[in-house]
């Protein structure tokens, strides 16, 4: 079967703007309940007349006790929990020998330990549906170094494609599937900062969102450990 379950709901982190924002706005329209994490909540425009199914979360992925009440608003307004899409990172462009330890904490802060902690928090819900999803947006930087300057951001997205495994480990008698979604350059903010390509020459979010939804249908029985994506030729991704 390729579809979720009537009703499912999903959590997006960091979603109110790039991928996450149009992560949530491709669940809505195929069916999903939404709640979005974000640090300032504000309603977005594609939410227009589906006000029911979305929830606007108040969510600081360096607040460690922030999973924990965004999972009970959830849990108090849907009542269920189907799909986390932990979403929120940062980039601090430092190769490892310029950055210091507070420079790395900061991206093992909200690249790897806010999803744990969403994870954790949300746990008891994703087992009890049976078909639980969590994707863990990771990045190709999190299979290889590119660069001197996003060795440091690497550190973190290697450790998020582990946290990805981990949890497909943990979860899998119970129905949980994770996936590890590693996009090269996306037309983001973000990226923006990094690369001269034409933003028309980048990964599209709207593409990326609708293989995260396409991941997040797949029966048990097809679980993606991991998806590469990438908007240009590199020798393996």
């Amino acid at each position: 079967m390729n579809s979720h379950p009537k009703g499912a709901v999903a959590l997006i982190s960091g979603a109110s703007r790039g991928i996450g924002n149009h992560v949530a706005a491709e669940l809505l329209r195929q069916g999903w309940s939404v709640s979005l994490g974000m640090r300032t909540p504000v309603m977005p425009d594609w939410a227009a007349g589906h006000e029911g199914r979305v929830q606007l979360a108040a969510y600081d992925a360096d607040d460690v006790d922030g999973e924990q009440r965004w999972v009970r608003q959830a849990l108090d307004r849907f009542g269920r929990i189907d799909a986390l899409v932990a979403n929120a990172g940062i980039m601090i462009p430092k190769t490892v020998i310029e950055a210091d330890d507070d420079d790395i904490e900061a991206m093992m802060s909200v690249n790897v330990k806010a999803p744990r902690r969403l994870a954790k928090a949300a746990w008891e819900a994703l087992c009890a549906t049976g078909r639980g999803r969590v994707i863990i947006l990771a990045s190709l930087s999190g299979k290889r170094v590119k660069s001197a300057a996003a060795g440091s951001y690497s550190l973190s997205k290697f450790a998020a494609v582990a946290l990805a495994h981990a949890i497909r480990q943990t979860g899998f008698d119970k129905g949980v599937r994770a996936t590890a979604v590693c996009p090269g350059f996306v037309a983001t903010d973000m990226a923006a900062a990094l690369t001269d390509r034409a933003s028309d020459q980048l990964t599209q979010p709207d593409d990326l969102a609708r293989i995260i939804a396409m991941l997040l249908s797949l029966p048990n029985e097809a679980s993606v450990a991991e998806f590469a994506v990438n908007c240009q030729l590199e020798e393996f991704f």
